[in-house]
C-alpha cells in the first residue's frame, strides 16, 4: 500500500517561514517525480513546485524565490521550505509522486496539510 503523509503545516504570521515534509511508504520514490500542490477555498488545486528524479525543479511564478523544494530519496521524503509567507499562500498543501511509463501515468497523493498565513 502506497502512503504519503504530509506534516509541518500550521499557522504563521506574514513574513514567516514553514517547512513542509511528505514521507512516502510502500513505494520507491527514486523513480518518481515529486511535487507540492495547494488548494485554497473556492479555488482549483494548483502546482506549487515539483522536482524530477534528476532533481530539476519547477516553481509557480507566485512562489519563485520564496519557496524551495528538495528531496531525500533515502528517507523517501520531499520537502517544501516556504519563506516570506504571504496571506495568499493560505491553502491546503498536498504532496504527490508522479511517473509516466510508456504512456501510462501513475500518481499518488497525500491527504494534505493546512497552511494558514495570518496576523
Amino acid at each position: 500500500q502506497v502512503l504519503l503523509v504530509e506534516s509541518g503545516g500550521g499557522l504563521v504570521q506574514p513574513g514567516g517561514s514553514l517547512r513542509l515534509s511528505c514521507a512516502a511508504s510502500g513505494i520507491d520514490v527514486s523513480i518518481y517525480a515529486m511535487g507540492w500542490y495547494r488548494q485554497a477555498p473556492g479555488k482549483q488545486r494548483e502546482l506549487v513546485a515539483s522536482i524530477t528524479t534528476g532533481r530539476s525543479t519547477n516553481y509557480a511564478n507566485s512562489v519563485k524565490d520564496r519557496f524551495t523544494i528538495s528531496r531525500d530519496n533515502a528517507k523517501k521524503t520531499v520537502y517544501l521550505q516556504m519563506n516570506s509567507l504571504k496571506p495568499e499562500d493560505t491553502a491546503v498543501y498536498f504532496c504527490n509522486v508522479d511517473r509516466w511509463v510508456i504512456g501510462a501515468r501513475t500518481v499518488y497523493w497525500g491527504q494534505g496539510t493546512q497552511v494558514t498565513v495570518s496576523a
